[in-house]
């Protein structure tokens, strides 16, 4: 651990872009990112997170601050459990919303001077448009991360850490750093599905399916962890 100020706080900043790319926060934040339909509103859909992220940890890190204590394990389970759920249902969900938009339509095509219809599978009227990023599911699904996984690890520092100005200082650089990382994440993510859906709207769909089945799987694996950490499961 940095003994100055200055490294420790870089430290933070560093920890909080790594923590960006845990497999569940990638899992949780591509289900949503897919539903966009421009790399921008992407992005803001990674800062909302962050920002939810960050002011769980704030709220969190008082609370450890002001009592010296560290997460007890078995609150930690339970908050990774919760973890587990949420990115099974955001998976659910998603596949819910891709089985009830499938629907068939009938389009008139000319070639060569012949017309003839052509059917095909195409999301409803509601996926077609892009109504901007709804703030309130990207803040609450990062405020559900901002207290498990590799972030309670973060918290445990906090109580290593003698100024309390300083670990507040520290959880806000590192929660700056998630935000920073998630935001080039979720950039990144939703590019594929922005280039699908301006030219293969079949593809987009497979890709917003394999979204939402990694998304169930990474939540079923990390239940099953949380079991065995447990000791109810072997």
């Amino acid at each position: 651990m940095p003994t100055s100020a200055p490294a420790l706080l870089a430290l933070g900043f560093v920890l909080g872009l790594r923590h960006a790319l845990d497999v569940d926060h990638l899992a949780a934040v591509s289900t949503i990112v897919s539903e966009r339909r421009s790399a921008w509103s992407g992005s803001i859909v990674g800062a909302l997170w962050g920002l939810g992220h960050t002011a769980a940890l704030l709220v969190a890190g008082l609370g450890v601050v002001a009592l010296h204590r560290e997460i007890p394990p078995a609150v930690a389970r339970a908050l990774e459990l919760g973890v587990a759920c949420m990115l099974v249902g955001l998976g659910l969900g998603l596949l819910r919303t891709l089985l009830a938009g499938a629907t068939l339509h009938v389009h008139a095509h000319g070639h060569g001077g012949r017309t003839h219809v052509h059917p095909h599978v195409h999301a409803g009227s509601k996926e077609q448009h892009d109504h901007g990023p709804r703030a309130r599911r990207p803040f609450l699904v990062g405020l559900v991360h901002g207290l498990a996984g590799s972030a309670a690890l973060m918290l445990a520092v906090l109580a290593t850490i003698p100024s309390p100005a300083l670990a507040m200082a520290y959880v806000a650089v590192f929660g700056a750093g998630s935000i920073g990382g998630m935001m080039a994440m979720s950039t990144l993510l939703g590019l594929p599905f922005h280039l699908a859906a301006r030219r293969a709207v079949r593809l987009e769909r497979w890709l917003r399916a394999c979204a939402a089945v990694a998304s169930v799987a990474v939540g079923l694996v990390l239940a099953w962890q949380v079991g065995v950490d447990a000791g109810l499961l072997v």
